[in-house]
């Protein structure tokens, strides 16, 4: 992956996610229930406390001890003792099924856009709405455009539209999406 991500508005954090599909997947399991900024500087914590940032390590790393570095402060998730284990669990889908390359998620027999989206919604913790964002991320940003993609993800497909961290490119469009959600939120609960 080439492009830089500005998802977190951190430079180190975006570096990191603009360089390792894991760090990717990592930050976009971790984007529930907090901020998108803060979920994906996620990986960037991991990395900086265990060292290293790889499928492997992570998935064979000692539970308890991953969670107790998941949890030090600041917390890589507001709960990090289920999300070490969802890390891990994802990672060791990587592993297993991917020889710990994430980006085989995407390259490997060269999908379409239908196979990606199932590929990813087999992941631990990736349910289809999450699957659909992801691969909006992979169309929209770093050019992973297998065919079909953007009718596999959906309405997060949409060119020009502000629905999700797919569409985060800066301090604008942060808010851009911001604005969307709560205005959804709002019409949920009419």
């Amino acid at each position: 992956m080439s492009p830089t991500l500005t998802l977190t508005q951190d430079p180190e954090a975006d570096e990191l996610l603009s360089r390792d599909p894991l760090a990717l997947l990592i930050g976009m399991l971790l984007d529930q229930q907090v901020a998108m900024e803060v979920a994906f500087t996620g990986p960037k914590k991991i990395e900086d406390r265990l060292g290293r940032f790889d499928a492997r390590s992570i998935a064979e790393a000692d539970p308890e001890e991953f969670a107790a570095l998941c949890a030090r402060t600041p917390a890589v998730h507001r709960f990090p003792g289920s999300m070490a284990k969802r890390i891990q669990a994802l990672s060791q889908y990587i592993v297993e099924h991917y020889d710990g390359d994430a980006a085989a998620l995407w390259t490997e027999g060269d999908p379409d856009g239908k196979t990606v989206l199932r590929r990813l919604k087999a992941l631990p913790g990736y349910g289809d709405q999450k699957a659909r964002i992801f691969l909006a991320l992979l169309g929209k940003q770093l050019d992973v455009n297998p065919d079909g993609w953007r009718e596999a993800a959906g309405a997060y497909g949409e060119d020009g539209a502000r629905r999700s961290i797919a569409d985060v490119v800066d301090q604008d469009t942060l808010r851009e999406v911001r604005e969307f959600k709560r205005a959804a939120k709002a019409a949920k609960k009419g």
